[in-house]
């Protein structure tokens, strides 16, 4: 491993048996995380993002089967024994999930929810974790701490839900957190409490982020590198500011073209044509092939293999340069 790096992913890839046949949700994704950093996982529904995230750390559970290497501070998660992976997750990596009414247990007051993490990862006394519950509510800037533990989730609103969620996952002071579209179906105001809750704490904790999102406002004041995925696979990855200043794939292109742009004359957003393949029925070559509009012959007979095209730079596209330099074209 690279000094000073806290996460390697190398090849993962996670499938499903169904009565169809094997599903490949993520196919062969490799990435890396540094300890203070964001890393922006980009791209339509479906694309394999939540499923990367759940993969890391053994929430995949047969009939999925997850292959290739997590090297998480010289160990590899995929082949530690179940105990030591218990530790690891909800201890030293955290998750965010998507949608907090679900995961949170509507039974439980959110004061017993906090404390279940402190009992399992730290050494804490009862009266201990009690005060810790209500530092973490102070933390995470949800007002009459020492009351709202014995509230259920319900009583609060979807913002305060999520700062909840995020205070279970801070409870142990994790290096790494995995945070799955964590700002989804908030008002705009609270999503930007959110992320700046969540920069704060990357800052005080030096802890490194993995981002889901498929917002890319989001990413832009948020994230320090991004990868795009698509079908299940990266298919560009580099800074924020190189990609957004020259995406060299035609769907990260299609997907920054469909952002508003302040100052431009209004007008109807652009849309990448068609939908994502149904992973069960990939197209043969580019999995992107059918929407695109550079796509040749040599696309639809070849899958591109993701290549390094500079320092940090990747992209799997046969035709990147052109794509590069098709300023007024997008998909």
């Amino acid at each position: 491993m690279k000094a000073g790096l806290s996460l390697e992913v190398k090849n993962l890839s996670t499938t499903f048996e169904t009565p169809l046949g094997a599903v490949t949700a993520v196919d062969g994704v490799s990435f890396d995380v540094h300890p203070g950093e964001v890393l922006g996982l980009v791209g339509e529904s479906g694309s394999g993002k939540s499923v990367t995230l759940r993969s890391l750390i053994g929430l995949i559970h047969p009939p999925g089967k997850v292959t290739g290497q997590v090297t998480w501070n010289g160990q590899d998660l995929l082949s530690v024994p179940p105990g030591r992976l218990r530790r690891v997750r909800g201890g030293e990596i955290a998750m965010i999930f998507q949608e907090p009414m679900t995961a949170l247990n509507p039974v439980l007051t959110v004061g017993l929810q906090v404390e279940e993490n402190l009992r399992a990862h730290t050494a804490l006394d009862r009266g201990q974790r009690r005060a810790r519950a209500i530092e973490l509510f102070d933390l995470v800037g949800i007002p009459d701490a020492k009351r709202r533990l014995e509230n259920y989730p319900h009583q609060f609103s979807g913002g305060m839900r999520q700062r909840v969620m995020i205070a279970i996952a801070l409870a142990s002071n994790p290096k790494l957190l995995l945070a799955d579209e964590p700002t989804t179906a908030l008002d705009v105001t609270i999503q930007d409490q959110i992320l700046k809750l969540i920069l704060s704490l990357r800052d005080e904790l030096q802890m490194g982020v993995v981002l889901v999102t498929h917002d890319l406002g989001v990413v832009a004041g948020t994230c320090d590198r991004i990868a795009v995925m698509y079908a299940g696979r990266i298919v560009e990855s580099g800074s924020v500011l190189e990609i957004f200043d020259g995406p060299r794939h035609a769907y990260t292109r299609g997907l920054l073209a469909s952002v508003p742009q302040a100052g431009a004359e209004r007008g109807p957003l652009l849309a990448i044509e068609g939908t994502p393949p149904a992973l069960s029925a990939l197209p043969t070559g580019c999995a992107f092939g059918p929407r695109c509009s550079f796509a040749n012959d040599a696309c639809r007979a070849t899958r591109p293999e993701l290549a390094e095209i500079g320092p940090g730079r990747q992209v799997a596209c046969l035709h990147h340069e052109t794509v590069a330099a098709s300023k007024g074209q997008f998909a």
